[in-house]
């Protein structure tokens, strides 16, 4: 018992270098990114719970977060998430909680009830200064690739679709 409680952490594999130029060593990775976590999950709670970047910030904090508990070894954090170094993890967290507060200054989600946009309507000319996004024309190849897996029916499909692309 004394030596499993004494032990196992002297015998654990100590990090002397990230390779990476300015980012140091963290021995204590684990905790630091088990308390990085935590708090991303309270202060991400000001955002409002129907947004979609908070329903992402939780799912990937809650994973990692769980990941951190469950392991106790720095290389199996790192291979569990597949994300890099705990260090490069750490600052990942530390950005995410900045972002977290610029995000609820901001308030993106916060659009007034008498907010009004421009909206251009479909036969109104487009500035010249506003670039089409038309898709060109198919290459001839998939249509033919498309009539040999389809049979008959892709040709009447094809054929509406070359129509439309010369009408646009």
């Amino acid at each position: 018992m004394f030596l499993r409680a004494i032990g196992r952490p002297l015998l654990a594999k100590v990090k002397q270098t990230t390779g990476i130029v300015g980012l140091d060593v963290v021995p204590n990775a684990r905790e630091v990114l088990i308390g990085l976590y935590s708090k991303t999950l309270k202060e991400i709670q000001a955002v409002p719970e129907d947004e979609g970047y908070r329903k992402a910030v939780e799912s990937f904090t809650n994973h990692r977060l769980k990941v951190c508990q469950e392991e106790e070894d720095w290389e199996k954090i790192e291979k569990r998430l597949g994300c890099g170094q705990v260090e490069e993890l750490i600052e990942e967290a530390q950005d995410e909680l900045k972002l977290i507060a610029k995000m609820i200054e901001w308030d993106p989600w916060g659009v007034p009830d008498d907010y009004e946009c421009e909206v251009i309507e479909n036969d109104a000319p487009v500035p010249k200064h506003v670039p089409l996004h038309r898709p060109g024309p198919l290459p001839e190849e998939f249509y033919k690739t498309l009539e040999a897996i389809s049979g008959d029916g892709a040709q009447k499909v094809d054929s509406a679709e070359k129509t439309s692309q010369v009408t646009e």
